[in-house]
C-alpha cells in the first residue's frame, strides 16, 4: 500500500484553503448615498418654534373630536393590523439574534439493525465476543441519547448584521404605526369638520327656505293685486322646491360623514356627537412651522424611510458574507448500547464526538450573486425612497401654509359678501313691494346670497383642514 507523505498532504490542504478563499470574489456593490439636504427655512422664517411638538391631545380644543379620535385610537382595525406587524417585526429580531448563538438539542432514539455475515463489519461481529460465551446478538439493537450542539462562529458577522437588519425593521414598523396614527388623527378631524359644516349648511338653507316661503306668500298677494303674473309666483315655487329638494341631499351627506366617522372609529352606525353651533366663527389656531430640518426628526414617515434604508444597506452586509467562507463547530455528548440495561455505563456506553468544518462556495454561485444583487438594487430603492420622503415631506408644509395665508385672507372677502348679499335680501324685497324691483332681483338676491353662505362655510371648513394639514405634515400628533 501507497504511503502518503506528510508534507503532500499539508500541500493539497493548503491549495484546498487556497481555493476556499480566491473562490470568493465578491460582485461590485453598487454605491448610493442618500441625500439629507432640506431648504433652509420656509419663506425664510428663522422661527425654530415647532407645532408638531404639541400634543394632539392639547391641540385639539373640542373636547367631542378629542373623544373620537381616543376612541380610534383604540378600536380602529386597520391601526390594530399596524400594531400586529410590529409584533412580528419584534419576533424577526428575536429570531435573528438566536441565529448566532450555539444551538442546542436533547435526544433520543432507538433502532435495530441486520447486516450481512459476508461483510467486513458482518465478519467483524461474528467473530467477537461480549464476555466469555457471548456473542454480538443479531440483528443488532441500537439504544441512543445524548446531546447535540452547533454553532456558527459569526466571523464576518453576518448573522449581527442579520440581526441588525431586522431591529431597523422593528424601529421602521414602528414609525409606520406613528405615521398611521398622525394620518387617522387628520382623517378624523377633517370629517369632524365637514360633519360641523354639512350641519351649518343645512341650517342656513332651512332658515332661507323660510325666507322664500315669506316672499312666495308676498308674490301670491301681489298676483291676487294684479301687480305680478302666474309666471312670478311659478318661478319662486320653483326655487323653494329646488331648495327644500336639497335639504335631503345634504342630510344625506350628514349620514355618510357620520358613517365614515363611525366606520374610522370602529363602531356600528350611532349618531356623532357635535356641537356644530358657532362654527362661521371658528379661529384657527396660529402653527408654527419651524425650520426644515426638524422634519427629520419629527416626521414619522421620514424616520421610517430612514430605518428602512439602514436595514438595506445591512442586508448588503448580509448578502456579501454569503461568498465568503463559513466556520462551523459541531460536538455532541451522551450514551449508547444494544441493550438498554448497559445504556447508561460509564466509560464503556459514552459516546462524544466534535467537528469543526469550513464551507464556501466555489462553483454555481448564482444564487448567492442573484441576492446580492437584489440586496444591492433594494439598497438603491431605499435611497431614493428616503429622498422623495424629504421632498414631499418640505412640499406638503411650504403647500399648506401658502393655503393657510390664502384662505384667511378669502374668507375676509366672502364674510363682506354675505354681509352684502344678507342687506340685499331685504332691500330687494322692500323694493318689490313697492313695486321698484323686478321679481327676478329678488330671486337672484335670494339665490346669490344662499350661495354665498354655502361657500363662506366651505371656506372656513377648508381653513381648519388646512390647520389639520400643516399639524400633519409637520409631524405632529403621534405624540
Amino acid at each position: 500500500m501507497k504511503t502518503i507523505n506528510k508534507n503532500t498532504v499539508i500541500k493539497y490542504l493548503g491549495i484546498i484553503l487556497i481555493s476556499l478563499f480566491t473562490g470568493c470574489k465578491v460582485p461590485a456593490w453598487l454605491q448610493k448615498t442618500e441625500s439629507k439636504v432640506v431648504p433652509s427655512a420656509y419663506g425664510d422664517s428663522k422661527d425654530t418654534l415647532n407645532t408638531a411638538r404639541i400634543e394632539w391631545k392639547t391641540f385639539f380644543k373640542d373636547s367631542n373630536l378629542v373623544a373620537l379620535i381616543e376612541s380610534a385610537l383604540n378600536k380602529n382595525q386597520e391601526l390594530n393590523i399596524t400594531l400586529q406587524e410590529i409584533y412580528i417585526a419584534q419576533n424577526e429580531v428575536r429570531a435573528k439574534k438566536g441565529a448566532y448563538l450555539p444551538f442546542v438539542g436533547a435526544g433520543a432514539d432507538a433502532g435495530i439493525d441486520k447486516v450481512g455475515r459476508y461483510t467486513s463489519q458482518g465478519a467483524n461481529d461474528a467473530n467477537t465476543q461480549i464476555m466469555p460465551g457471548k456473542e454480538f446478538p443479531e440483528p443488532l439493537p441500537n439504544y441512543k441519547i445524548g446531546l447535540t450542539a452547533s454553532w456558527e462562529i459569526d466571523i464576518w458577522k453576518k448573522l449581527r448584521n442579520s440581526k441588525k437588519a431586522a431591529l431597523n425593521r422593528y424601529f421602521s414598523s414602528v414609525e409606520g404605526k406613528n405615521f398611521m396614527v398622525t394620518k387617522l388623527i387628520s382623517e378624523i378631524a377633517k370629517s369632524y369638520y365637514e360633519l360641523m359644516a354639512l350641519d351649518n349648511q343645512l341650517e342656513f338653507l332651512n332658515k332661507n327656505i323660510e325666507i322664500q316661503q315669506s316672499a312666495l306668500e308676498i308674490v301670491k298677494l301681489e298676483k291676487m293685486a294684479a301687480r305680478v303674473t302666474e309666471l312670478a309666483v311659478r318661478k319662486f315655487e320653483a326655487e323653494l322646491f329646488k331648495n327644500q329638494s336639497h335639504q335631503y341631499y345634504l342630510m344625506q351627506k350628514i349620514t355618510e360623514t357620520e358613517n365614515r366617522i363611525n366606520f374610522i372609529v370602529g363602531r356600528f352606525p350611532q349618531q356623532v356627537k357635535r356641537n356644530s353651533k358657532g362654527f362661521v366663527n371658528l379661529i384657527p389656531d396660529t402653527i408654527h412651522a419651524g425650520i426644515p430640518s426638524q422634519l427629520l426628526a419629527n416626521r414619522p414617515d421620514i424616520k421610517q424611510a430612514e430605518q428602512s434604508l439602514l436595514a438595506a444597506k445591512l442586508d448588503i452586509k448580509v448578502a456579501k458574507a454569503e461568498f465568503y467562507p463559513s466556520f462551523r463547530i459541531k460536538a455532541g455528548a451522551g450514551y449508547q448500547s444494544f441493550n438498554p440495561k448497559y445504556l447508561i455505563q460509564t466509560p464503556q456506553s459514552l459516546l462524544f464526538s466534535l467537528a469543526g468544518e469550513l464551507v464556501a462556495p466555489l462553483i454555481n454561485r448564482n444564487a448567492i450573486k442573484a441576492e446580492f444583487y437584489s440586496a444591492n438594487s433594494k439598497q438603491v430603492q431605499a435611497v431614493y425612497n428616503y429622498e422623495r420622503t424629504i421632498l414631499n415631506a418640505y412640499l406638503e408644509v411650504t403647500n399648506q401654509i401658502s393655503n393657510i395665508s390664502n384662505l384667511e385672507k378669502s374668507y375676509e372677502l366672502k364674510t363682506k359678501q354675505v354681509e352684502a348679499l344678507t342687506q340685499s335680501i331685504e332691500i330687494s324685497t322692500g323694493l318689490f313691494k313697492s313695486a321698484r324691483a323686478d321679481y327676478m332681483e329678488v330671486l337672484l338676491t335670494q339665490r346669490d346670497a344662499l350661495e354665498s353662505k354655502f361657500e363662506l362655510i366651505e371656506t372656513k371648513q377648508q381653513q381648519l383642514n388646512a390647520m389639520v394639514s400643516l399639524y400633519q405634515a409637520l409631524g405632529g400628533g403621534w405624540y
